[in-house]
């Protein structure tokens, strides 16, 4: 029984003969291993239990440790009830309260009006960009300048060679 990754467990009377997931002669409770009380796992159909041991039925290992807990003399039968009344009271959520205060960030420096310091923000960025503008611009015309040197130097060489060699 169950489904995937949800186990859940019948307690039942079976043949020994037939198969594990066989016919089943009588279900006798369940076992249900994902609820949160540890002693509300279990239910047993305590008279059912009590006559089907009582005619000679052999329980699994397990199942006999169940019994043995939770049956009609069972151990943990006063824990078992205290479980199931917790389960079945409504679950109580706390009230939410108050809004929790927000904190302001800090200032880091006091600007004198909204007015003079946007005025003045932008007359930073744009000197700020005219300066990074020209030095790009400076390193691109030295880079242009080496370049065509270089170049001119290249041409020179084929031309010189051809006139030492021909004299």
């Amino acid at each position: 029984m169950g489904r995937k990754h949800r186990a859940f467990f019948r307690i039942c009377a079976t043949d020994k003969r037939s198969p594990r997931d066989g016919r089943v002669i009588e279900s006798l409770g369940t076992y249900d291993p994902s609820v949160s009380e540890t002693d509300a796992r279990c239910t047993l159909n305590h008279a059912r239990v009590q006559h089907w041991l009582s005619v000679g039925a052999k329980p699994s290992d397990n199942v006999s440790v169940l019994i043995k807990k939770y049956g009609p003399d069972g151990t943990h039968l006063k824990q078992m009830e205290e479980a199931r009344a917790r389960l079945s009271m409504p679950r109580a959520v706390p009230e939410a309260g108050p809004p929790a205060p927000v904190s302001e960030p800090p200032k880091a420096e006091e600007q004198p009006t909204a007015d003079a310091s946007s005025e003045e923000t932008a007359a930073d960025s744009a000197a700020t960009a005219k300066e990074e503008t020209s030095d790009s611009t400076d390193a691109t015309a030295e880079a242009t300048a080496s370049d065509a040197s270089d170049k001119a130097s290249e041409a020179k060489s084929p031309s010189e060679s051809e006139q030492s060699s021909g004299s």
